[in-house]
């Protein structure tokens, strides 16, 4: 038989391979395109230009659900940007500063040691630390009723020399006889963590000599009233300024009694 006629005894069989698969092909490109997304946004409330255009991929979402709608807004943890500058400034204090931080008596006493647990001490804090949560509190990134327009007041200079003017000051002395007595589990998520449920140890940012990020505060000598209800606020998220969510991850995992054993731990212990 010859090549000719061994291609014309074929090709019957390649036209129906060939209208076969591009049925195939149709039906599914209909029914995957076309039918399915209008049954299911029929089903979700969606008319069938939209679904198919869901489907198809040309406006976001699923034929299958409505699009959630959110009012938020896209918004920065902290504008703050750290350099060489900032931080060598953040170093030497002026007397502006003093100047400054007669705005701060009221609440933070004269020398930075509140007289209301509430409010927190910023005698001995980190400098960093301070600047940082007043940028915050300036910008907009943290906010509370008596902090947001003191901080929205004060210069940039204004913020770096109080910040410098707190942290020279001597912090408060502690009586260890008041001290409290510890649980051995609270120590433990001082020291150690809890890897089970993955909590870091505290000093892995908050001890004296640890690595952490450079805004992280000091918490020993702090009030413990200042603490508890900061742990509070990152837990529900009413305070969002923490930086990749580190503190908010923390805090979530922590129960009542953590939360209160820690801060007088922090609050009372002579040591970290």
């Amino acid at each position: 038989m010859k090549p000719a006629d061994l291609d014309d005894l074929d090709r019957p069989w390649r036209t129906w391979a060939s209208l076969i698969i591009g049925g195939m092909l149709a039906f599914s490109i209909v029914m995957g395109f076309v039918v399915i997304p209008v049954v299911q946004g029929y089903g979700a409330g969606i008319d069938p230009f939209t679904a198919i255009c869901r489907a198809v991929g040309l406006v976001p979402g699923s034929p299958s659900t409505r699009q959630p709608t959110s009012a938020a807004k896209a918004e920065p943890t902290t504008q703050v940007a750290w350099s060489t500058q900032l931080l060598r400034t953040l170093s030497r204090p002026t007397d502006m500063g003093a100047v400054v931080a007669e705005g701060c008596v009221a609440c933070h006493g004269q020398r930075g040691i509140a007289s209301d647990p509430q409010n927190p001490n910023l005698a001995g804090q980190s400098a960093v630390a301070i600047y940082k949560q007043l940028h915050d509190y300036k910008t907009g990134s943290r906010a509370n009723d008596i902090m947001t327009p003191i901080a929205q007041t004060l210069e940039e200079n204004q913020i770096r020399a109080v910040s410098v003017h707190f942290a020279a000051a001597n912090r408060r002395s502690l009586d260890p006889t008041t001290a409290e007595v510890v649980d051995e589990d609270i120590v433990r998520l001082v020291e150690r963590g809890d890897p089970a449920r993955a909590l870091p140890a505290c000093n892995s940012c908050h001890g004296f000599s640890a690595g952490g990020p450079i805004e992280t505060p000091t918490l020993s000598h702090q009030n413990r009233e200042y603490l508890a209800r900061q742990l509070r606020a990152f837990r529900d998220s009413s305070r969002r300024n923490d930086i990749y969510t580190r503190m908010r991850s923390v805090s979530a995992k922590l129960t009542d009694r953590e939360i209160n054993r820690l801060a007088e731990f922090y609050a009372t212990t002579l040591q970290y």
